[in-house]
């Protein structure tokens, strides 16, 4: 077993356009003032990290991982969620995904998809460079418009989708692989990596590729009603990356799951401050321990309520009581009598 770090906190719902919030020295150090040890960088904002530049330069590198260290702090993952959306668009989705992109690629789907592609390059690159081992992203989505089949899909659509995802994500899997990055995708509804299912479906049609691997973030099964301890049970070997996020699923005779395309505040599923939810986060830092996790405890900040400031501040004691210092001894080492082959075959009544 190994002691989770953090807690440390994903700066992307937090970032403005006034101080500490617009810069990433005055940022890190209002982090740091909070209790926070690391913070996870959202590598598409500019106001904190030129990603390209970080990616051809080692000199630029450590000049952002020194501002981060100066306050006392480490860089935990980057993100890249905003840029991986954009390895997959189906048309569908196009117009609502074109502000994730630079307008010089905005309108031309090819040039927008390479756009990305490169981007997890430079992602990759540029997390080697400032001495990571994991980069959290998102899938992107072809499918997601028949999760629900009606009317039902034409069969092999499924098996095409992902082989198409697969060859697209493969490349980039590989730059990872090259860099010595764990590429953690977040399963989330409407990629199409959302769920354990769908996630081995991505898995074998990669070849079940080493650095296809997972963020964890309990909030987003919470919404779907599945166990997210047993999520734990089952894919604790890829789970590189974890978001402590809390949620709630309050089900009602209007509505559920889907949530009637109602907003945050009215819809069952929510997203809440971390203690507001449901989540049971004593039983997800025990099993993430009991299994070795040895990544950071991130506090991803979402809610319907609650004022970022507040749930940041809440935030960094949450987590820090919750992680789980790993003893070195066994509690009964005290009872211990001795052993060796003759002895324990006396105990046995073989002596």
């Amino acid at each position: 077993m190994k002691t989770i770090k953090g807690p440390g906190i994903f700066l992307a719902q937090f970032m403005g356009d006034t101080a500490p919030f617009n810069g990433l020295k005055s940022i890190c150090e209002w982090a740091a003032g909070l209790g926070f040890k690391g913070v996870q960088i959202p590598s598409w904002d500019t106001r904190l990290i030129d990603l390209q530049k970080a990616a051809e330069s080692q000199t630029y590198a450590d000049e952002i991982k020194g501002i981060v260290n100066a306050a006392g702090l480490e860089i935990t993952e980057l993100s890249t969620h905003l840029q991986g959306q954009l390895v997959a668009v189906h048309p569908a989705y196009n117009e609502l995904f074109e502000g994730f992109a630079p307008e010089q690629v905005r309108g031309n789907t090819a040039a927008r998809t390479k756009w990305a592609e490169n981007q997890i390059r430079y992602g990759a690159r540029a997390s080697k460079n400032l001495g990571l081992k994991a980069m959290g992203t998102f899938s992107g989505a072809l499918l997601w418009q028949t999760v629900y089949p009606w009317p039902q899909r034409p069969a092999g659509l499924v098996e095409t989708g992902f082989k198409e995802l697969a060859k697209r994500w493969l490349p980039l899997l590989n730059e990872c692989d090259a860099n010595g990055i764990d590429l953690c995708y977040e399963i989330h509804p409407g990629e199409d990596l959302h769920d354990g299912a769908s996630y081995e479906r991505f898995l074998e049609a990669t070849g079940n590729h080493a650095r296809a691997c997972l963020l964890y973030d309990p909030s987003h099964f919470v919404l779907q009603c599945m166990n997210y301890l047993e999520y734990i049970d089952i894919y604790h070997e890829k789970i590189r990356a974890f978001h402590v996020k809390d949620a709630e699923f309050n089900p009602t005779g209007r509505s559920g799951v889907y949530g009637g395309y109602q907003g945050w505040l009215e819809r069952p599923g929510r997203f809440r401050s971390l203690g507001d939810g449901q989540v049971d986060f004593k039983s997800v830092f025990s099993k993430l321990t009991q299994y070795g996790f040895d990544g950071w405890a991130v506090l991803e900040w979402e809610c319907c309520m609650k004022h970022p400031e507040d749930g940041a501040r809440e935030g960094a004691p949450f987590i820090k009581d919750h992680i789980i210092r790993v003893t070195e001894r066994a509690f009964d080492d005290f009872a211990g009598t001795g052993s060796d082959e003759v002895f324990n075959k006396k105990v046995l009544g073989l002596g």
